[in-house]
């Protein structure tokens, strides 16, 4: 995989035992991201790596991209993240929506000289971000997400950070996976709390038995067009069955 734009810079070879601390750090990250349950917490880990991993890095942030347009920052390392994020969502184009939707990674060397886009990459510039580094991180329905890199000079980044960022964002992928997996099967498990606590209120209340309790709830549910859980939470706090929905 590689990016449209070509840093000036040569790649510079790393002997064996930069390499060798790089694994061992990636190691550490992964095993802190391992323990991470709330995505916010996986967000910053994950922002807070790459401003420690990457030479030249300067900024970085995580954006959630919505309807190929709308940018939102999320674990920003500063004011400058927050302000890109701002421009792309008012031009409508920009490294992090190309990363996220088309080509997953897109490297500039110069922003001054970002042609591709007009309307924003100037801006960017002369507010202080003078090259980028965006990576797709995730692809959640219409939700996309980028990690963005920022340098204070141009043609800082080059093969090697494009690496290490594809790192990062492979590791951030299998975080969100596994906290995605964590969050359903807790949703779950609450789910069928509140169910077994419903049904526990009406076998008391009317002296019936567990599976007419739960025909009262699916009943409910159907004819109040709620979800079964929300008819359940509703009981358990009110003492009250949902009515029907007009």
């Amino acid at each position: 995989m590689t990016s449209k734009s070509a840093s000036t810079r040569e790649p510079v070879e790393q002997p064996p035992a930069v390499i060798g601390g790089l694994a061992g750090r990636l190691s550490d990250l992964a095993r802190d991201l391992q323990q991470e349950q709330d995505t916010e917490a996986i967000l910053a880990t994950i922002v807070h790596a790459a401003l420690e991993l990457i030479p030249h890095v300067t900024d970085a942030s995580i954006s959630l991209v919505t309807g190929r347009r709308q940018v939102q920052s999320r674990a920003a390392s500063g004011e400058l993240p927050l302000k890109v994020d701002a421009l792309q969502s008012e031009k409508g184009q920009g490294p992090c929506l190309d990363a996220a939707y088309d080509q997953r990674v897109v490297r500039v060397p110069d922003l001054s000289k970002g042609k591709r886009w007009p309307d924003f990459a100037q801006a960017a510039y002369d507010i202080g971000a003078r090259s980028m580094l965006s990576i797709q991180l995730f692809v959640e329905g219409d939700k996309l997400g980028a990690l963005n890199l920022y340098g204070d000079e141009v043609n800082v980044f080059d093969e090697e950070s494009e690496q290490i960022a594809m790192l990062l964002a492979a590791h951030a992928a299998i975080a969100f996976s596994d906290a995605k997996e964590i969050a359903q099967l807790t949703r779950a498990l609450d789910t069928r709390d509140l169910i077994g606590q419903a049904k526990g209120i009406l076998m008391e209340r009317f002296k019936i038995t567990s599976q007419q309790a739960f025909l009262v709830l699916t009943k409910a549910s159907s004819e109040s067009n709620i979800k079964l859980r929300d008819v359940a939470e509703h009981l358990t706090s009110s003492g009250e069955i949902p009515t029907r929905r007009r």
